[in-house]
């Protein structure tokens, strides 16, 4: 990759790492496995990056990349995750630590989100950042109707675990 282009991914990643940290907490319990998962989104991110064409969003096709990062190792839990060497220009990505005291109402609804299965997991994330259910559709890779159908069973799934 150039330098221009490693430039702009470090500076798009910059910018929409709040995406990696939210899909980590879904899918990680602790903080070291949230930091593994986002050092391995950002790997493959980086991986991908020069295949990125612009055809949607950088943030919709971040989302894209690591929910599949994310769900892939989810189910190869027994697997370690192999984060390898971190590559020289990552460097210049600062992490932003995620303090999960800061809002424990916020961290009850991640808890019952890490009880949904994975495609209501990723509705529920993409929900909460307000995209919009085209947007929500095109990145799963399902219909929109489809999408607010498994919404709505989501949310309610959600109130019972929240208001038993």
């Amino acid at each position: 990759m150039d330098k221009p282009l490693k430039t702009k991914f470090v500076k798009d990643l910059q910018q929409n790492q709040g995406i990696i940290h939210k899909i980590c907490r879904a899918y990680t319990t602790d903080d070291a496995a949230h930091k593994d998962l986002f050092q391995e989104i950002s790997i493959q991110l980086y991986k991908a990056y020069p295949k990125f064409r612009g055809d949607s969003k950088f943030s919709t096709w971040m989302y894209r990349v690591a929910l599949n990062t994310a769900i892939s190792l989810y189910r190869k839990s027994k697997r370690s995750i192999k984060t390898g060497q971190i590559f020289d220009n990552l460097k210049e990505l600062e992490y932003q630590a995620y303090d999960p005291t800061k809002d424990q109402q916020l961290a009850l609804l991640y808890k019952a989100i890490q009880s949904l299965n994975d495609i209501e997991k990723a509705l529920c994330l993409m929900y909460l950042d307000d995209k919009p259910y085209t947007e929500i559709a095109a990145t799963l890779g399902i219909t929109e109707v489809n999408a607010r159908v498994k919404m709505n069973r989501a949310k309610k799934k959600l109130k019972n675990i929240l208001n038993p």
